[in-house]
């Protein structure tokens, strides 16, 4: 980090998976969401999160997305971050937006809990996957028998 002053930390957990857009000149761009939680409990005595969208920037020589390859759902990370002002006009107004932008990411969790939640996930999605292809040859079957052809 350049700028000293400039600088912040951000501990959360992933709200979704890393979306990564490539720029044309071989860059990516990585972006997703962090929940981060409040330093304090509100008079329920529960601890409130903010959502905290970043977006991390991967030089075109760095194979893959570096490491936000091995990031997911779910995963508790620490963020070193900075603050960047975007001012561009849309719709003919001046637009000043504020981004927060990954300087360093330091994973919080061994990678055999990652790893198991990842593969949670994936069995998950695979079973409800079987159970939707189970669904469909009914739903296929009952439409065939209600439906009046024209023809003998």
């Amino acid at each position: 980090m350049s700028n000293p002053r400039n600088n912040g930390n951000l501990l959360g957990r992933l709200a979704n998976d890393p979306k990564v857009f490539k720029n044309r000149d071989g860059s990516k761009k990585v972006m997703f969401t962090v929940f981060a939680d409040r330093n304090f409990t509100n008079a329920a005595g529960e601890r409130q999160s903010d959502a905290i969208p970043v977006e991390a920037f991967v030089r075109a020589t760095t194979p893959g997305t570096g490491p936000f390859d091995n990031i997911h759902k779910g995963d508790l990370v620490a963020l070193s971050t900075s603050l960047r002002m975007d001012h561009y006009t849309k719709n003919g107004s001046e637009v000043f937006d504020v981004k927060v932008v990954v300087e360093g990411i330091t994973f919080v969790e061994p990678r055999s809990v990652t790893q198991a939640r990842l593969s949670e996930r994936v069995r998950d999605a695979e079973a409800q996957n079987r159970a939707l292809h189970a669904q469909a040859p009914a739903a296929v079957a009952s439409a065939v028998q209600d439906e009046q052809f024209p023809f003998g």
